[in-house]
């Protein structure tokens, strides 16, 4: 059965090359399944799908994207939102891949979306536990992240130096920090959202002319096309490809059955901000008795702060990995137990978990022990599955999975090109400090914040909030529908924007982002 294009609906004014709307949905998927095949077909629109996109369309390669449910469904929603330099792997010998991570977050924080990454300050305290050894062997670290730093060609001004701080110094960052001799304050990348840059590359890929078919799921690759079912309207077909790229990351092996994958669970608790007043910096509280592992504290837009990183091996792969109660517990006492401050249950605002897609290694030791780097595997029919890596290094993977796929299949094209390809919104810092919109708005939508406050201007009620204690306008909603390729209530509230992770907030917004769906229908 041929997949049908379903009802057309009229392009919305200021629409643009970048926009995924319901019309262009449908033309696109009308076109994937006409029976010509295409040059690239991706599998997964998480970040490192969307990477391969953007990387394929702008080297001129007719490209279709196919996502099962939403862009940034899985892990890549589910991560720290930090864009590290690689301390962790430097620390553990591996230098090559943290230098990987040092070049791969300068290309993001300097050229390709520097709305969305910023400069963000971190604090190693120096806290009772952490002895001079350990102190001396921290800081050795950081300034060897430095030095990798600079070899990656970031400047100072962009990510400063790290620095040795007393204690007052590091008590002025984090009030509170009982019996701490001093602190070692660096800075690294930190994302305002990490789905919102995965919609980010989506749409840039959109706008060099790949087709990003989000809902559409892919149940069998085969020798004459890869099959499909459209789960907004059941219908079935196939997409022809010259080559296939299988980036959907823990799901990888269900496509894959070659592929043996450990996957493992982190966890992060949301807490809100008073918590831990007048916190200044994200946080690096050594944990007593643990070598090389660390709770993160680390400050979001907004006010938030998350709580993190458990490291769980796990035997199943589910849709929306949900955390235990007891891996909940386990931070919360980590995090009494370093600053002896007891967290109120009224500032535990909710909870979420992500799954790891890191590629077996035969090894029987535990999940944090595994290599993060990624690995680029091909299968049958002619398919590449990429697993394995880091949203940090997301442009790389993608890089060399469309290059053994290329290499594989005979295509032709150009080098790659997207280390200076800006993402769409990305302008100087100083083009986005001049911007006429607060400074929260244009960290989530950098030049195209102009377009929501012009919706706002044209029609004033859109510019109201929808809901008490929800910063975020009827506008907003709209431009994503609109835009941003959001077909469904949840792709608003969970994806779009992380209303989602409170549940009192999500279920006051709903009723907001069921009308603005509808609107489209």
């Amino acid at each position: 059965m041929r997949l049908r294009p379903g009802r057309q609906l009229a392009l919305p004014a200021r629409v643009s090359s970048a926009s995924l709307t319901p019309a262009r949905r449908a033309e696109d998927l009308a076109r994937a399944a006409g029976g010509d095949p295409i040059d690239v077909l991706v599998i997964g629109g998480g970040i490192t799908g969307a990477g391969v996109a953007l990387d394929a369309a702008s080297r001129g390669l007719r490209t279709v994207l196919v996502e099962a449910n939403d862009l940034a469904f899985g892990t890549s929603r589910w991560s720290s939102k930090l864009v590290h330099g690689g301390l962790r792997y430097l620390a553990s010998g591996d230098v090559a891949l943290a230098y990987e991570c040092a070049v791969e977050r300068g290309h993001l924080i300097r050229h390709i979306a520097p709305h969305l990454v910023r400069s963000a300050p971190m604090l190693l305290p120096l806290l009772p536990g952490v002895g001079a050894p350990r102190a001396a062997l921290s800081a050795a670290g950081l300034f060897g992240a430095d030095l990798l730093r600079r070899l990656a060609g970031t400047p100072s001004r962009v990510l400063p130096r790290p620095r040795v701080l007393s204690a007052a110094g590091a008590i002025r960052l984090a009030p509170g920090l009982l019996g701490t001799r001093g602190g070692l304050e660096f800075h690294d990348g930190q994302l305002t959202d990490d789905a919102r840059l995965v919609v980010g590359v989506a749409r840039t890929a959109a706008a060099h002319g790949a087709s990003i078919l989000t809902h559409l799921r892919v149940t069998e690759i085969g020798a004459a096309g890869v099959r499909v079912v459209d789960a907004l309207t059941g219908e079935s077909g196939v997409i022809k490809a010259r080559a296939v790229v299988n980036a959907t990351g823990v799901w990888a092996s269900q496509l894959a059955p070659e592929l043996v994958l450990r996957p493992s669970r982190g966890t992060h608790v949301v807490l809100d901000g008073a918590a831990l007043p007048g916190l200044r910096a994200n946080l690096m509280l050594p944990i007593p008795g643990a070598h090389n592992r660390y709770l993160l504290v680390l400050q979001q837009l907004g006010g938030p702060i998350y709580l993190g990183l458990t490291d769980e091996s796990v035997d199943s792969v589910e849709d929306v990995p949900q955390p235990p109660r007891r891996e909940i517990d386990e931070l919360l006492g980590m995090l009494a137990a370093v600053l002896h401050r007891e967290v109120k249950p009224v500032h535990v605002l909710g909870a979420f978990a992500g799954l790891r897609p890191m590629l077996d290694d035969g090894g029987s030791g535990s999940t944090s022990d595994l290599s993060r780097r990624h690995h680029v595997v091909r299968g049958e029919h002619g398919a590449v599955h990429v697993v394995g890596g880091k949203l940090t290094t997301y442009r790389r993977m993608a890089q060399d999975a469309l290059d053994a796929a290329m290499a594989h299949s005979g295509l032709v094209a150009g080098p790659c090109r997207t280390r200076l390809l800006p993402l769409v919104g990305a302008a100087s810092p100083a083009r986005l400090a001049a911007l006429d919109a607060p400074t929260s708005r244009v960290a989530r939508y950098g030049t195209e914040a102009s377009i929501v406050a012009g919706m706002e201007r044209d029609e004033p009620a859109l510019a109201e909030r929808i809901a008490p204690g929800v910063p975020v306008t009827h506008a907003e909603l709209r431009f994503s529908v609109l835009h941003e390729g959001a077909f469904t209530a949840d792709d608003l509230l969970d994806r779009r924007f992380r209303i989602g992770l409170v549940p009192a907030d999500r279920a006051a917004a709903l009723p907001a982002a069921m009308a603005a769906i509808a609107e489209t229908r």
